[in-house]
């Protein structure tokens, strides 16, 4: 039987009665809207958003966050709607579940287009307001304690998408207990077996560790006390994941791993924190280059504390991290910090000054990527804040991810800087751009105002910000050096239309970049730089539209075809246009000049509408081999294709493609080739020749589909 609210209530003790009465309407509305539906594990589905409400409770959320949780899933999965949310419990709590709903409605390529589709959503809901994260971190943690039911390929696919988004998101929010799990839950699900083995070998050393553990905590204890600290010790496991990661990167077997236990200090304030330290290190001596020191250079996410790996009895590696109270609590909880305890309000206030900043950062991001699987690309590289601190030349200090090289600084100093920056100088040396910075790094960058980025730079930089930036910059230098390329080409083809032709008008201009589907005229004319449109067929167009506001319509040149003009031009391929045949270009805003023949049956409908076409003719010698369709009808006998094949080779011309119809028993067969020829004269010579062999009955060039009827319009 599926708990109800009443299981909920003792944790919505914090909250007034009021707001509790809120929340238990919303989960009636849940359950109502919910009802019949069935998790895969065979649990009524209310179950989960409880769940949920009930994680996001213990992180003493507001009641809008609450009720959100218990709606989550309402409009995704049911025939409720947010405005009904919106009318019941207002626009906060409507807006919270639209930015945790997924995007499933919609159609992706991929599912990788779905999934950076779906968190650019999230992303962009979580700058508007962090508890939509939070929320969606909640239902991602309860999804992952019950996925047991699910098929082994979803399991493993989201115990992925688990490790690479959403644990590393809830560590740049600092919530480090939800990070924990989220990783364990992840590298259960996605490498069961090595989790199986891992967490049997850590219970097994557990019982031959804890009498070591015993003894180094009381030793620590006994320190402080002489020192006259007060302090809490407690001693800890690492968790699974942390310590596979280890044994990953420094390719070690779990028996070389010694710090799976490290001890946590919580002492008064900041000034007993490096007392502490002292104390510590006088009692066990420090393995050297082992201690960081997150109070005077916070992390990303705001976590505070010293960290010192010593020498334990009998030369055991012991972990000791050391905090306040009130860096403790943060370490913990994070940004959820802000609702759970209204006193550190500065220390809460540099948190969220920090979230928002690297929420701001991801939105710089996304707005310079319409390709989403390259935004999720960046986004992934910003989610792994193993960081190098550096110093800028007026002291500041910045945090990079490791193997951020000076150009990934440069970008972050400002985007003006990484695009203008020419030379670094790293510890006062003239280093280059692609060094790599390491912690307490000075970094100098030189710029020049005539400076811009290089390609080369994506081989290097790893920041989102910085890849984003470059990219984005190399994309327009490019559009822009194809639209002034694209503006000479058209004026020498309307110069070559009509020589005493004028500037086209700006309302002649907007008709032609319309009919083109485009926003610009820069648009269309970097289209001609690139080679996507045709500057004659540009050209012809500008001056019919000119000519018919004037009222005196222009009588340019007919456009000559080689048929090898590549992406800007097209011959059809319902009618084969071949060097001879009378022509007709179409103009297709998406795939520039299509070339049909004038009696092509794919055209009949645009005859009459003389904007769609323009006059084109073939080039005298055009010097190239075209397609062209036939259908020969033969007698039903042995050997009747390969003496069809032999003519047309005989006759200087390529098979490109050759099929049948399926035999039906009658005495005749229907054989389709495509040949190529140099042009009509060339194809009426194979055509003579076909005809000349006794068993073939009858034949005709195909103009349409293989079997004669009209094609789909081009």
């Amino acid at each position: 039987m599926t708990r109800g609210f009443e299981s909920l209530q003792p944790a919505l003790a914090y909250l007034p009665a009021e707001e509790i009465a809120v929340i238990e309407e919303a989960f009636e509305f849940s359950r109502r809207a919910h009802e019949g539906q069935f998790r895969k594990s065979g649990e009524p589905y209310i179950s989960h958003p409880l769940a949920v409400a009930g994680i996001l409770a213990a992180w003493h959320l507001d009641a809008q966050t609450l009720c959100a949780a218990l709606l989550h899933d309402v409009v995704e999965d049911t025939p409720a709607t947010a405005s009904e949310i919106e009318a019941r419990f207002g626009k906060a709590v409507a807006l919270l579940v639209e930015g945790v709903s997924k995007l499933d409605k919609l159609a992706f390529a991929s599912e990788q287009h779905a999934q950076a589709e779906n968190f650019r959503k999230m992303l962009l809901a979580m700058a508007q307001d962090v508890r939509v994260i939070l929320v969606k971190l909640a239902d991602r943690l309860h999804n992952m304690h019950t996925m047991g039911s699910m098929p082994p390929d979803k399991r493993k696919r989201i115990a992925k998408e688990t490790l690479e988004i959403y644990a590393p998101i809830a560590n740049r929010l600092g919530l480090h207990s939800v990070y924990q799990e989220l990783e364990d839950l992840g590298f259960r699900y996605l490498h069961p077996t090595r989790y199986q083995v891992l967490a049997k070998a850590v219970k097994a050393a557990r019982g031959n560790r804890r009498e070591l553990v015993d003894k180094v905590k009381i030793a620590l204890q006994d320190k402080l006390e002489q020192c006259k600290i007060e302090a809490t010790i407690s001693g800890r496991e690492k968790h699974l994941y942390s310590i596979y990661r280890k044994m990953q990167e420094k390719n070690l077997a779990f028996s070389e791993v010694f710090d799976i236990y490290g001890f946590r200090v919580v002492v008064r304030d900041q000034p007993s924190c490096y007392l502490a330290l002292g104390a510590l290190h006088a009692l066990y001596k420090p393995i050297p280059g082992k201690f960081k020191d997150y109070i005077a250079i916070p992390k990303a996410n705001g976590y505070q504390s010293l960290h010192s790996i010593l020498f334990g009895p009998n030369g055991t590696p012991i972990e000791v991290q050391i905090r306040t109270v009130d860096m403790n609590r943060l370490a913990e909880s994070g940004v959820a910090s802000h609702w759970m305890y209204k006193s550190a309000e500065a220390a809460l206030n540099d948190v969220q000054t920090r979230t928002h900043r690297w929420l701001q950062s991801l939105l710089d991001i996304q707005a310079d990527h319409g390709d989403s699987p390259e935004f999720l690309e960046h986004i992934k590289v910003d989610l792994f804040p193993d960081e190098v601190y550096v110093f800028t030349p007026k002291g500041k200090i910045m945090a990079l991810p490791r193997g951020a090289t000076a150009v990934d600084f440069a970008f972050a100093v400002h985007t003006d800087v990484g695009h203008r920056c020419i030379a670094v100088k790293i510890n006062y040396e003239l280093m280059p751009l692609r060094t790599q910075l390491r912690n307490g790094d000075h970094v100098e960058i030189l710029t020049a105002s005539n400076a811009s980025p290089n390609a080369a730079w994506l081989n290097f930089v790893v920041t989102g910000k910085a890849r984003s930036h470059i990219r984005t910059y190399l994309r327009n230098a490019r559009v822009e050096e194809a639209a002034a390329l694209g503006e000479r080409l058209l004026g020498n083809a309307i110069a070559a239309l009509n020589p005493a032709a004028t500037e086209p008008d700006p309302a002649v201009w907007d008709r032609v970049v319309k009919d083109y589907g485009l926003q610009t005229r820069e648009e269309l004319l970097a289209g001609i730089g690139l080679g996507r449109k045709l500057p004659l067929v540009v050209a012809h167009q500008l001056l019919h539209v000119q000519g018919e506001k004037s009222g005196e319509p222009a009588h340019p040149h007919a456009i000559v075809i080689r048929g090898t003009e590549g992406i800007a031009v097209e011959l059809a391929q319902c009618c084969h246009p071949i060097p001879g045949d009378p022509i007709l270009g179409f103009i297709h805003k998406d795939r520039g000049l299509i070339i049909h023949t004038h009696d092509c049956p794919s055209i009949r409908a645009f005859r009459t509408d003389p904007d769609k076409w323009l006059d084109v003719e073939w080039q005298a010698e055009p010097g190239h081999m075209f397609d062209v369709s036939i259908k020969v009808v033969v007698g039903n006998k042995r050997g009747v294709l390969a003496k069809v094949a032999a003519a047309i080779a005989e006759h200087g011309s390529n098979i490109g493609n050759v099929s049948m119809e399926e035999e039906d028993g009658s005495p005749y067969t229907v054989l389709f080739f495509t040949v190529q020829v140099e042009n009509r004269m060339h194809l009426a010579r194979v055509m003579r020749g076909l005809r000349a062999l006794p068993d073939v009955v009858r034949i005709f060039r195909i103009k349409g589909r293989k079997d004669g009827r009209a094609a789909p319009s081009q």
